[in-house]
């Protein structure tokens, strides 16, 4: 066994027992290193297998790390992807329960619903050809690792920090959205507490969305057609306060919104 084994399953089951338990832990750059992607992505595949294996199946991608104010939040300086699972999607207006998540907070995105596989040809006309359509989201990221203290390796051996998604109702063509010019307003009990274009996620959310069929086809595991991909942030995070309910409009692609329980029921 080389070091490296030995360090991505070091980390790899100090996350796993974190997200068991669930409980924060320690930062894994300390076995991985800081710069080290490549390992914080064989853990990450490590933690795929470990949920596949324990019946969890996956529906998605998502793409974090994709807003120059979350980057800056978050002291990282490139994107990053993750695995969405079905047990992950709530529906819209769920309640999610006091104590389900660790630090949570919220992001409003985009989520493209795939009608094509997506690999090869990645031109503009080939992304919209392959998007069956667009939603509004709401991903609900939470890291497993104490206080947020983390690098880009510590967040993608994390699974990208996800937790939870919700899907709006709404869906349109992606051939009647002007993705990098739609505006962005996330509320939370009708205060708005986040804003953005989609230019700012990488310049237009295509962009991302290019962005992670080539990540995914290089790491062995192209998008498929049925896969949901969510965007990565339109604008900045929100950590989230008990009790309130968030909604995330999304100009010519419809609103979404989630609410958090206040208190153990």
């Amino acid at each position: 066994m080389t070091s490296t084994t030995t360090a991505t399953r070091e980390a790899a089951e100090r996350l796993i027992a974190a997200t068991e338990a669930p409980r924060q832990c320690e930062p894994v750059r300390d076995v991985l290193g800081v710069d080290d992607v490549a390992a914080a992505y064989t853990v990450q595949r490590l933690l795929t297998d470990h949920a596949i294996a324990n019946g969890r199946r996956v529906v998605g991608h998502k793409i974090g790390l994709t807003s120059l104010a979350v980057q800056r939040q978050l002291g990282v300086d490139q994107p990053d992807s993750g695995v969405l699972f079905e047990d992950m999607r709530v529906g819209p207006g769920t309640v999610v329960a006091h104590g389900r998540l660790l630090q949570p907070k919220v992001e409003a995105e985009i989520a493209f619903i795939l009608a094509e596989d997506l690999d090869g040809d990645l031109t503009d006309d080939r992304l919209r050809a392959a998007i069956l359509v667009a939603k509004p989201a709401i991903e609900i990221v939470d890291s497993r690792v104490r206080d947020w203290s983390i690098t880009i390796v510590d967040t993608i051996a994390d699974n990208g920090s996800s937790a939870l998604f919700v899907l709006g109702g709404d869906a349109v063509s992606s051939t009647d959205v002007d993705f990098e010019n739609v505006s962005m307003r996330m509320s939370a009990d009708g205060v708005e507490v986040s804003s953005g274009r989609g230019s700012d996620c990488l310049g237009s959310p295509l962009n991302a969305l290019r962005w992670l069929a080539r990540t995914a086809a290089g790491n062995g595991t192209p998008l498929r057609a049925g896969h949901v991909v969510l965007s990565g942030a339109l604008g900045p995070m929100v950590a989230v306060n008990p009790g309130s309910t968030y909604v995330a409009d999304i100009e010519g692609i419809g609103a979404v919104s989630v609410a958090f329980a206040g208190s153990a029921s």
